[in-house]
């Protein structure tokens, strides 16, 4: 099987999500081993649930993310899970951000599927159907 396709037991997909979330207030606290810390901490969130960091980039006041996931994980529950256990772990270790932030991260983030086929050429194909 192609290495851009995975499969379970009824499907064959290739679900790709670029994720940015920033800090409450959109303060630059993501520095000087927050940073590094962050990224260790999303990787193993996303090992645990089978999650595949294809890329990443923690800057200080905001994380970009390619993730790929299965088609039985709503990206809610995927930016849920990272957002909540990252804060958790990284207020834990630096209580400085306790004191600088009433929460870590904002409520909101921004997604975006990513596929390897572009919008253009599946509505060019969809099209293409009924001339069949």
């Amino acid at each position: 099987m192609n290495k851009r396709w995975k499969t379970n037991e009824g499907c064959v997909y290739n679900i790709g999500y670029h994720i940015i979330w920033c800090p409450k207030y959109r303060r630059k606290v993501l520095v000087n081993g927050i940073d590094e810390r962050c990224k260790e901490l999303l990787l193993e969130k996303s090992a645990e649930n089978g999650w595949e960091i294809e890329n990443m980039e923690v800057m200080p006041d905001h994380i970009h993310i390619f993730l790929k996931a299965t088609p039985s994980d709503s990206i809610a529950h995927i930016v849920s899970q990272l957002k909540c256990y990252t804060s958790f772990k990284l207020r834990e270790e630096f209580p400085l951000l306790k004191s600088k932030l009433p929460s870590m991260w904002t409520r909101s983030y921004y997604v975006e599927t990513i596929g390897h086929i572009s919008e253009q050429t599946i509505s060019k194909y969809i099209e293409e159907q009924k001339m069949k």
